[in-house]
């Protein structure tokens, strides 16, 4: 996991561990309404794990350790390993990555509100998203590749 964020977002990203902690759940399910008007990408999940709430506190989950460990990503390798390889099970290509970007960034200031969810901050969560994306997409090929 060579990718790294800049400084400026990494001190953002992590400063918002204690809202992510409070607030996750309210975001991943927000982001999933705004996700999941593109039925092409709704039918690709489990929709029980939707209704029943484990998706949503899955993704919370996840969001929450990246947060705290932004500064140290190698501590997340084997969340990437089981993340990539539901991804590859599920059929998530990198053109997918764009859609949960333009949902979870609203989302954030849907629930958080714009004087928590500044314009700094959802640019800083903008870095973070993307990096982490780069590195599942990467992950992702990988696995393709090999069961190809």
């Amino acid at each position: 996991m060579a990718a790294r964020l800049s400084p400026e977002a990494t001190a953002i990203v992590k400063a918002t561990a204690p809202a992510l902690q409070k607030h996750g759940l309210a975001i991943t399910t927000r982001m999933y309404e705004r996700l999941f008007v593109d039925a092409d990408i709704k039918a690709m999940f489990d929709q029980a794990a939707q209704q029943s709430g484990e998706q949503p506190k899955r993704l919370a989950a996840a969001i929450l350790a990246f947060a705290q460990n932004v500064d140290k990503l190698e501590a997340l390798t084997g969340a990437v390993e089981r993340m990539a390889a539901r991804h590859v099970a599920t059929g998530v290509r990198p053109e997918h990555y764009p859609a949960v970007a333009a949902a979870l960034l609203p989302a954030i200031r849907d629930v958080l509100g714009e004087d928590v969810a500044t314009d700094a901050v959802l640019a800083a969560w903008a870095e973070a998203y993307g990096v982490l994306a780069d590195i599942l997409i990467g992950r992702e090929a990988s696995l393709y590749a090999e069961a190809a």
